[in-house]
């Protein structure tokens, strides 16, 4: 009997060790939805290759179908949309805000930094620029929060 709950007990860990590997997995690659002339959104890829995620990228002449499918309003656009596992990275959000998300894992459908800051990932990077990363639902008629402020 005590073998049973042994033998149950390591099923159970490497069961969940298994599901916990496939869910950061699904969380290490990315697909980032840019037009083929923007060299700042390519500059933001280049980037997350280098913290360590898989990126695909795709030509687009025309993002609005991909915003519109991803709940990303004019009022959050950015010059390209990432998909990251279940969620909408939109625009230049910086490297230390997707850590958060994957950290806390809300029940948003995604995170964005609106235009194009100066300063931003992708656009002549500062680590002290100073603008806002705001968390949106799939729901375009609620008001978007600060999930993150860079440069604090």
């Amino acid at each position: 009997m005590k073998i049973t709950k042994v033998f149950l007990v390591g099923v159970f860990i490497a069961g969940f060790n298994f599901a916990t590997a496939a869910i950061a997995e699904e969380y290490k690659s990315m697909t980032v939805y840019k037009t083929p002339w923007c060299g700042c959104c390519e500059g933001w890829a280049k980037a997350m290759k280098k913290a360590g995620y898989s990126v695909k990228t795709i030509d687009l002449e025309d993002l609005s179908e991909i915003k519109k499918q991803a709940s990303v309003t004019e009022e959050l656009a950015g010059c390209h949309t990432a998909i990251l596992g279940d969620y909408v990275i939109e625009g230049h959000v910086p490297l230390e805000a997707i850590d958060k998300l994957l950290e806390l894992m809300p029940d948003i459908k995604g995170i964005a930094a609106p235009g194009m800051p100066a300063g931003s990932l992708g656009m002549g990077y500062d680590k002290n620029a100073k603008y806002d990363i705001l968390a949106f639902s799939s729901d375009v008629t609620k008001k978007p929060t600060l999930f993150y402020q860079a440069g604090n």
